[in-house]
């Protein structure tokens, strides 16, 4: 769905503002820059959609702030990479991001709730390329791996090898880490039986729950 004029130039003026607070590649400031984010903002919060602040939505979530979504999508060095599995659609915003970036964009979503309305803006904002499942995250979707990337919207205590069994060989995986008290942004890569972990820097994420909410 093409932007108006107006919508542009303020997502064009968001990408900006992001880049400009760390650094982003073209394909990262090009995928926020043409990603309508007021579709993904609930109505009330509206005058809020082009802040770099997280903004509550539905079922006592919250949608990241650009600046993080930014960031996390820069992360997962999407350069070269077709697929990406994300855990934790939420509003749809992030997903609506990568689908600039990759081929295939999968994501999942346990609130059945939040998986309806994120669908009904791709649909809307005439993204083809995503693909969406109500479930528990932490099982991946086998049925399409091995991914390139994997993304995590949601803090995790732990990454179940599940996951890494779904990630192809130098494939990335980018989560927040619950570390003590700390949350941490962490980027696991894989290279044949071995998992090489960097953590790059503290954040603020809903935690990983288990479990499907209808």
């Amino acid at each position: 769905m093409q932007m108006d004029r107006i919508t542009a130039t303020k997502t064009a003026r968001l990408a900006n503002e992001c880049h400009q607070k760390f650094s982003l590649s073209e394909d990262v400031k090009y995928a926020i820059a043409n990603t309508n984010r007021e579709m993904f903002v609930p109505s009330g919060f509206k005058h809020s959609a082009y802040k770099l602040d997280a903004l509550p939505m539905g079922a006592a979530q919250w949608i990241s702030s650009p600046l993080t979504v930014a960031k996390m999508s820069e992360y997962l060095e999407p350069k070269g990479a077709d697929r990406v599995l994300e855990l934790g659609c939420g509003s749809g915003y992030q997903a609506a991001v990568l689908s600039h970036m990759f081929r295939g964009v999968f994501t999942i979503e346990r609130i059945e709730s939040l998986m309806v309305e994120a669908k009904s803006r791709f649909k809307k904002l005439k993204i083809h390329n995503i693909h969406t499942r109500t479930d528990d995250g932490q099982n991946g979707w086998s049925q399409y791996a091995p991914y390139d990337r994997i993304l995590f919207s949601a803090t995790a205590k732990e990454i179940p090898a599940k996951l890494f069994d779904q990630l192809s060989d130098n494939g990335i995986l980018v989560a927040p880490m619950q570390k003590g008290t700390k949350q941490i942004i962490t980027r696991f890569r894989k290279n044949g039986s071995r998992i090489d972990r960097e953590e790059l820097e503290d954040c603020d994420f809903v935690p990983v729950l288990d479990g499907v909410q209808k």
